[in-house]
């Protein structure tokens, strides 16, 4: 039998059978302290696909982080057949500032696929997809909603790649929404690599919510174990699943002080009362309400709003166990 050969990551060789932590290292602090993004690398024995859990592309995405900190405690990163790479804290500038952006104000996932002497979130994204990207099959990006809107458990992407499709439909979110690619974004570039790519979204920034990284976290474990990276018992999930092809913001008419009348990842029926709009002073309430038939999938919390904010996010859905013709 062949022996496997070792995994070249970063200028290292990684033996087969064995995990190392490595250091990507870009730039440096006002200080000329080096930041160090540590990227833990699990080479099986056995050949297999190369799986990338990739976290903190946003600084204050913590569940995301959490989730990947979780597999690799609890060693379910470590594959029989292929190789995994996790990536915790990419964004380890907004980790440590618990922002969005990086020190240059820029959004990393805006900026793909960077350039080698860009700005410092360009430079980033640039090293990215010279030196990780390539050598990945598939990879889980796990992020939540900005500031404070909320995202129910969702895995977003394009219907039209069929197999990061049918990955989605393994992970089992609650939701799997037809979302369309952005330009500049890291899910643009490495689609255009040919890799497959599932964008996770769970919770808020700055949060940690165990029902969302549970979610997360067994999401993955069933896409390892479909790709035949490893073996876990895991039973598909109680809650129902849907999929959602068209979507759209409801925004606030007016400024004022919101009140919430649904939950997130509540379905509800045209006409339904989302929440209230009103001033401090009793004078206005204005009700939010429904334009159609859908589910919640993603709830602005903040108390304060001005007109036009976006509060919720609604989408059409249908049942992925249920054929077109019987709907």
């Amino acid at each position: 039998m062949k022996k496997r050969k070792p995994f070249e990551l970063l200028g290292n060789s990684i033996a087969p059978g064995k995990t190392t932590r490595l250091t990507l290292e870009v730039a440096k602090l006002h200080t000329n302290t080096p930041i160090q993004i540590p990227v833990i690398v699990s080479h099986a024995n056995k050949t297999g696909p190369t799986l990338l859990l990739l976290a903190g592309l946003h600084g204050d995405e913590i569940n995301g982080i959490e989730t990947v900190r979780q597999i690799i405690k609890k060693g379910w990163h470590k594959p029989n057949y292929g190789t995994v790479i996790c990536i915790p804290v990419f964004n380890i500038f907004g980790f440590l500032n618990l922002s969005r952006e990086f020190p240059d104000g820029r959004d990393l996932n805006r900026v793909f696929p960077g350039t080698k002497n860009g700005s410092l979130a360009s430079q980033f994204a640039y090293i990215f997809m010279k030196e990780i990207a390539p050598l990945t099959d598939v990879i889980i990006d796990f992020h939540t909603g900005a500031s404070q809107r909320n995202n129910f458990p969702q895995t977003r992407c394009d219907f039209r790649d069929e197999a990061s499709r049918e990955l989605c439909d393994v992970f089992a979110a609650p939701f799997t929404i037809d979302s369309t690619v952005l330009a500049k974004s890291i899910r643009n570039s490495v689609t255009k690599l040919g890799k497959q790519y599932i964008l996770y979204e769970g919770g808020k920034a700055n949060r940690i919510d165990k029902i969302q990284v549970e979610t997360a976290v067994n999401g993955t474990k069933r896409v390892m174990k479909h790709l035949g990276m490893r073996y876990f018992d895991i039973e598909e999930p109680e809650y129902e699943r849907y999929t959602i092809r068209k979507s759209k913001w409801i925004r606030a008419s007016n400024s004022g002080m919101l009140n919430l009348n649904v939950q997130n990842g509540e379905y509800v029926e045209k006409g339904t009362i989302l929440g209230t709009i009103s001033d401090p002073y009793g004078k206005f309430e204005r009700s939010v309400k429904s334009p159609i038939n859908g589910f919640i999938f993603n709830v602005n919390e903040i108390p304060l709003v001005n007109k036009g904010d976006a509060l919720f996010n609604i989408g059409r859905h249908e049942n992925p166990n249920i054929s077109e013709h019987e709907q």
